[in-house]
């Protein structure tokens, strides 16, 4: 069994195929050095410094890595599997197509690190610092987001179905395209977000901020947006069959043509907002905010308008709850 003493453990030290099995390696700084196909099964570097090191490729599965300084660090394609990395500096890290099944990432930095295509599903990410990081194509489901900095982040494409992203910080990310489907997203920060073609479906976005996000062509059918902000959001082409939307903010949404078939929208704030030629079908209207709304060609069939507020609102060409046709 390979013993740290028996190799020098320095910066730029050379440990190409070194055997480090089971090595104490903790505070130790490798800076520089070359660990190209060295054995680190069961070696402890916590709060080690692998800056720029070059790990590529490497099987990193289980270990210590507990505050480890990765900053740079080479590690496309290495097996990372249940690796504890929690609080590790991994920023600016290349992790392209890098194995991260079920490692412990709590709070680690992350930030402009390259995760394309990696392998998160099972991985703790709360707290993590992840602004600017590359997602592309990522598996990120089955574990935790919560409250993790994803500010600015590439999340085209990613798999996040079914994650609990509740109050993480989106500002800016872009989902376009990402996978979503039941993923828990409330009181999240989406403002600015680009979510066009994401699938949302029964995503639950309870009082999230979606502040001049743009939700073009994007899948709400079944969501949950109950209390969520929209103002200024771009809501072209969205399916909202079923969504759930009472007390959201919508006021001056450009709502026309949307489908809101069986929606709820129940003390929904659409103060001036667009909704011509929109499918209010059986929509639940009850006590919603439409003054100075557009309603031209609107299809309210069987919606529910109970204490609903038309001050203003423009209703030409619209088919009224009772089949009627407003002249």
């Amino acid at each position: 069994m390979g013993r740290e003493d028996d190799y020098r453990i320095e910066p730029g030290a050379d440990l190409k195929g070194a055997n480090l099995t089971n090595a104490d390696l903790r505070d130790a700084d490798l800076t520089g050095a070359d660990l190209t196909g060295a054995n680190l099964s069961g070696a402890y570097l916590n709060d080690a410094n692998l800056y720029r090191e070059k790990l590529s490729g490497e099987s990193l599965s289980g270990e210590s890595l507990s505050g480890a300084i990765l900053r740079g660090a080479y590690l496309n394609d290495a097996n990372l599997t249940g690796a504890n990395l929690s609080g590790a500096y991994l920023n600016d890290a290349k992790l392209i197509s890098a194995n991260l099944t079920n490692a412990d990432l709590r709070d680690a930095d992350l930030t402009g690190a390259d995760l394309t295509g990696a392998n998160l599903s099972g991985a703790d990410l709360h707290g993590a610092n992840l602004h600017g990081a590359n997602l592309t194509d990522a598996n990120l489901t089955g574990k935790n987001l919560g409250d993790a900095n994803l500010s600015g982040a590439n999340l085209t494409g990613a798999k996040l179905s079914g994650e609990s992203l509740s109050g993480a910080n989106l500002r800016g990310a872009n989902l376009r395209g990402a996978k979503l489907s039941g993923a828990i997203l409330r009181g999240a920060y989406l403002n600015g977000a680009i979510l066009s073609g994401a699938d949302l479906s029964g995503a639950d976005l309870f009082r999230a901020k979606l502040i001049s996000a743009n939700l073009t062509n994007a899948d709400l059918s079944g969501a949950q947006l109950s209390g969520a902000n929209l103002t200024g959001a771009n809501l072209n082409e969205l399916n909202l069959h079923g969504a759930y939307l009472n007390g959201t903010n919508l006021s001056g949404a450009n709502l026309s043509g949307e489908n809101f078939t069986a929606a709820n929208l129940s003390g929904a704030n659409l103060t001036a907002a667009n909704l011509s030629g929109a499918n209010l079908t059986a929509a639940k209207l009850r006590g919603a905010n439409l003054t100075a709304a557009k309603l031209r060609g609107a299809n309210l069939t069987d919606a529910n308008l109970t204490r609903a507020n038309l001050n203003g609102a423009d209703l030409i060409g619209a088919t009224m709850p009772d089949g009627s046709v407003h002249e």
